[in-house]
């Protein structure tokens, strides 16, 4: 049975968060990324092909999302940082394979994380990924170097990712619960 305009709105909703930073990793603007979301549930609640699951919604959802990012570049010739092809077909494979966890634990995982994480730590992330520094800024602003920058922007990646999976494999052992 094919879902319906409901169940695909209700889809896109939970998927509001995933499928607007997807269109934000290619236009690099917090807006624009808003408005290619509006765009992606439109048509999708307009189109003409129905969706037999939520997965085949999702798939279809992250690569319009993907292709207007891109449209939404040639339509402002803007010079911006972009991720390479492959680089978005990794992504695409892994917003794919979250069906085993959902996305509430993984935030919920990542915000326990971050909470047990060293204050400078939160900081440098804060500058760098909420705040909307480039990574010279951010050394400027810490008074480090730039390699040390980058050093530690890896290595909080690999710890965060590390300790997200740790919470995540727990939380299959207890039930879904994130500890």
């Amino acid at each position: 049975m094919n879902l319906s305009e409901h169940d695909i709105l209700q889809a896109l909703m939970r998927a509001r968060v995933r499928l607007s930073a997807a269109a934000w990793l290619v236009v690099r603007d917090t807006h624009a990324s808003e408005d290619i979301f509006q765009n992606v549930a439109l048509k999708a609640m307009t189109r003409e092909v129905s969706f037999e699951n939520e997965a085949a919604l999702m798939s279809w959802a992250f690569i319009t999302a993907r292709r207007e990012g891109i449209d939404w570049l040639r339509r402002h010739q803007r010079e911006t940082f972009c991720l390479d092809a492959e680089i978005f077909e990794l992504l695409e494979r892994e917003w794919q394979s979250e069906a085993a966890h959902p996305a509430g634990s993984k935030v919920e995982a990542l915000q326990d994380c971050l909470a047990a994480a060293p204050e400078s730590a939160r900081r440098l992330l804060k500058l760098r990924y909420f705040d909307g520094y480039t990574c010279e800024e951010v050394a400027e602003q810490m008074g480090l170097g730039l390699n040390a920058i980058y050093k530690r922007i890896s290595r909080l990646h690999e710890s965060l990712k590390e300790c997200i999976e740790g919470k995540l494999s727990n939380a299959a052992g207890n039930g879904g619960q994130v500890s």
